[in-house]
């Protein structure tokens, strides 16, 4: 037939095929667990599985008070909110588990379900990696008192102490014996206040750090020269390194400061004793982790991690939360300015450093950023 017109052919628009809850909860990157009657656990997501290091079946067959530590905050908060069918948060709490060496700080978000009056979904967040950053902008703002402190010191205190030990220079020539021994008193103490003066004047020097790039397994090799002809002559010390580590932006001398220091408390920290004494040197490549920049949107990627472990003593509990604060020291002669001084040399370098410690363990981490000609090819490839 002429003058037929051909309709046009509809086409099906393809319908989303509909997401199944539970490939939502299990893509979730953090602990999902949800507590029935009697504090059985019914269900958790997979970054539970990770979290509490026990497979799914496994925890569904336990309670609650099987899971995580006696009279843990957590057991509490899923009777309350089983009580009063409110939601509930709290925040920094310590969890432990029997599966931890050591209890995880997370914050904690439980409410009740609508189908369900007597199940409780909780939500954990760890709070590592935001604790350390908390604590190293703290460090950091430690390190700049001191810096102040520091050259307030130099004029103040240096100047006095150089015409104290003039004054009894002078007195030694015309005394006897005994007066003699209490001028010389008098220069080794002055000596001695002067060498500490010098130290924190190391916190004032402010100029910019003139960065190029540095393999940091030359800095570590050089490092583990030092100690295993001296201090720590009588321990083992371990390589693990990342052959493929870029190089980090930074000055050599400065870094070799740093983890000189560090592997000098380690080999304190294990004693001369200890026929088993181990320091372990390990390098690695962390592309996940990026700090916030305070006053702008910009996150700086800190990818490279070097750490100093030993199997020392350990830190004390009550020190952790001080560690990189000035004049903080378990030693008996110890100025307690080495760590401040790290976190200082660190933090000029773009740098984070953070410690996790329990008695015979402590690691020292130290997170750092890679040569920006590293990065842009990184960011090309």
């Amino acid at each position: 037939m002429s003058g037929s017109t051909k309709r046009p052919s509809l086409r099906r628009t393809p319908q989303p095929q509909p997401i199944k809850a539970e490939a939502l909860l299990s893509a979730l990157p953090h602990p999902l667990l949800v507590i029935g009657e009697g504090l059985r656990v019914d269900y958790v997501n997979a970054a539970a599985e990770d979290f509490f290091q026990m497979s799914a079946s496994v925890l569904c067959r336990r309670c609650l008070t099987d899971v995580v530590a006696f009279g843990s905050p957590l057991i509490a908060l899923v009777e309350q909110v089983q009580r009063n069918g409110t939601t509930v948060n709290e925040y920094g709490v310590d969890l432990g588990s029997f599966r931890f060496e050591a209890p995880k700080l997370v914050d904690l978000y439980a409410g009740p379900l609508a189908e369900s009056p007597d199940s409780v979904m909780i939500m954990l967040q760890q709070r590592s990696m935001a604790q350390m950053i908390e604590r190293q902008l703290t460090h950091r703002g430690a390190a700049r008192s001191v810096s102040g402190l520091a050259a307030v010191l130099a004029h103040e205190i240096k100047n006095p102490l150089s015409g104290i030990r003039g004054a009894a220079q002078l007195l030694e020539s015309e005394r006897t014996d005994n007066d003699r021994t209490l001028t010389q008193l008098i220069c080794a103490e002055s000596d001695r206040i002067c060498k500490l003066v010098d130290r924190m004047e190391i916190f004032g020097d402010e100029r910019p750090l003139l960065r190029e790039p540095v393999n940091i397994h030359d800095v570590l090799d050089h490092v583990k020269q030092i100690a295993t002809t001296g201090f720590a002559r009588q321990i083992k010390i371990v390589e693990n390194y990342d052959p493929s580590l870029p190089p980090v932006p930074g000055s050599r001398d400065k870094l070799i400061q740093v983890f000189l220091n560090l592997v000098k408390n380690a080999a304190e920290a294990i004693g001369e004793e200890r026929a088993d004494g181990q320091i372990t040197l390990t390098t690695s490549f962390r592309p996940g982790v990026r700090l916030s920049v305070p006053g702008s949107q910009a996150r700086v990627s800190l990818p490279l991690e070097i750490a100093v472990e030993d199997n020392g003593s350990g830190v004390p509990t009550d020190l952790m939360p001080h560690l990189f604060d000035p004049f903080v020291t378990t030693k008996q002669s110890g100025t307690g300015l080495g760590l401040a001084l790290v976190a200082k040399i660190i933090g000029d370098h773009g740098g984070i450093i953070e410690c996790d410690s329990r008695p015979r363990f402590t690691v020292f981490r130290a997170l750092m950023p890679m040569s920006e000609s590293e990065a842009v090819q990184g960011g090309q490839a």
